[in-house]
């Protein structure tokens, strides 16, 4: 190689080496909307961690908080001030102007009710969102924020952390139960008289249901006792899946999977690690890990769960739910003018 070509390759690595050190160094920038969990220090901890080189930074966020939750109020201060004072995270006063200095949003409030509020807000800024469980307070609230996402084609999804424990995530058809046949789920399930029953606590379980057998449950039946809830699912394949909730006693997150090969014990819940990972792929991707029909059907199973309690353990058809919401967001639509 002559000296004049070599030359000419190291001025052109010089010149070069600004514009991919700038390229490398804009990390997509988040914020968090209700600072009332733990889930955001926590999350917080994880995307910021430089060690993880995620291309991606929790830059600001904006309190909110339910005064009438007591698992709210008493915390909402204290995690504000944690992200502030060590996270470096900037507080802001809101939603809109969050949304003013950040490529993506998670919506973390631990009350699923002022989810879909808070969210119109960041659909109308084109922002990508993350909504942290219970998606909402009710099934009509889920099935809206879907409908404006997706009228506004902004990417929008919602999971429990159980979902991506590899242990949990990999019993979905695995080399060593086959094809599953059904599935006994479980989880801690306390209740939260501002939720329907199971959204609160019981939605983790739920998912790990879900998440095992897939989509497509046609009817729920239910049962509860002061210590437990236990609800049966059929599937319109015919396949049954249950859930139970745990409110005494040994209290953890699994389930027991039925398949074509063998029956097996899932592996145990792994931490927010994996589902941080997902959301980071999220935001990057625009493309959401999670479809919107198989959340509609994991709340409309839990809403149904408790029209059956009302009905004293009476089958009720998801379809049937999931209809009554609709009719209700075109009413209050309507009612607005729209």
């Amino acid at each position: 190689m002559s000296r004049k070509v070599l030359l000419t390759i190291l001025l052109m690595a010089v010149l070069t080496l600004p514009f991919i050190t700038q390229v490398e160094a804009k990390d997509l920038r988040l914020g968090m909307i209700g600072l009332d969990t733990s889930h955001v220090i926590a999350f917080t901890r994880l995307i910021n961690d430089p060690e993880k080189n995620y291309g991606c930074r929790v830059v600001v966020g904006y309190s909110g908080g339910s005064p009438d939750v007591p698992s709210s109020a008493n915390r909402v201060d204290k995690y504000t001030k944690q992200l502030r004072e060590e996270c470096g995270v900037e507080i802001v006063e809101s939603i809109e102007e969050l949304c003013r200095k950040v490529d993506g949003v998670l919506l973390e409030s631990v009350d699923g009710r002022p989810h879909l509020k808070q969210v119109k807000p960041v659909i109308a800024a084109k922002k990508p969102v993350f909504i942290d469980k219970p998606m909402a307070g009710n099934l009509a609230d889920v099935i809206e924020i879907f409908r404006l996402a997706k009228e506004n084609n902004v990417p929008c999804w919602s999971s429990s952390s159980l979902r991506f424990s590899p242990g949990i995530i990999g019993m979905r058809n695995s080399a060593e139960t086959g094809e599953v046949l059904g599935c006994a789920a479980f989880s801690p399930c306390s209740l939260e008289e501002h939720h329907p029953d199971l959204y609160w606590y019981g939605v983790h379980g739920v998912e790990i249901l879900f998440t095992i057998m897939g989509p497509s449950c046609e009817s729920v039946s239910r049962i509860q006792t002061k210590d437990t809830e236990f609800v049966a699912g059929l599937w319109k394949d015919g396949r049954i899946g249950t859930y139970r909730g745990l409110r005494k006693g040994k209290r953890d997150y699994g389930a027991l999977v039925y398949g074509t090969k063998g029956i097996a014990q899932s592996g145990r819940y792994a931490g927010y690690g994996h589902l941080v990972d997902e959301i980071i792929k999220f935001f990057k991707t625009g493309k959401a890990p999670v479809p919107p029909e198989e959340t509609i059907d994991i709340f409309a199973f839990m809403s149904a769960a408790d029209e059956s309690k009302a009905k004293g353990g009476a089958p009720v058809s998801l379809a049937s739910v999931i209809e009554k919401a609709k009719e209700h967001n075109e009413l209050r639509r309507s009612r607005k003018g729209r």
